[in-house]
């Protein structure tokens, strides 16, 4: 099979899986109808979640650094945070990583 009619049929069974509301560049994104929980780790990563791309920045002082579309947010460990049309609610910081669970505010 030539690489574009590979791409074509993974193209095409792509789009009979159900639609989710998110998609990603990164590991670690699970979602459920309303909101999805990811882990973002190393600068730069990044997930589209509900429809908004999320950067991470990195982790100063205990606190993540996040640019959800336009807006730049940092949350620390157990702090919810509102950003565009997500709120983030940070469950765990580390040196190089966050996990958070995005809902549509």
């Amino acid at each position: 099979m030539s690489g574009s009619r590979i791409a074509a049929t993974l193209t095409a069974g792509a789009l009979l899986l159900p639609l989710s509301a998110c998609s990603f560049t990164s590991n670690g994104v699970s979602c459920s109808t309303s909101s999805c929980t990811v882990t973002l780790q190393g600068e730069g990563a990044e997930a589209e979640i509900l429809g908004t791309t999320l950067t991470f920045g990195g982790v100063q002082d205990g606190r993540a650094s996040l640019r959800v579309g336009p807006a730049s947010v940092s949350c620390g460990e157990g702090e919810t945070v509102t950003a565009g049309p997500l709120e983030l609610e940070c469950s765990g910081v580390t040196d190089d990583s966050v996990e958070l669970t995005a809902t549509l505010g």
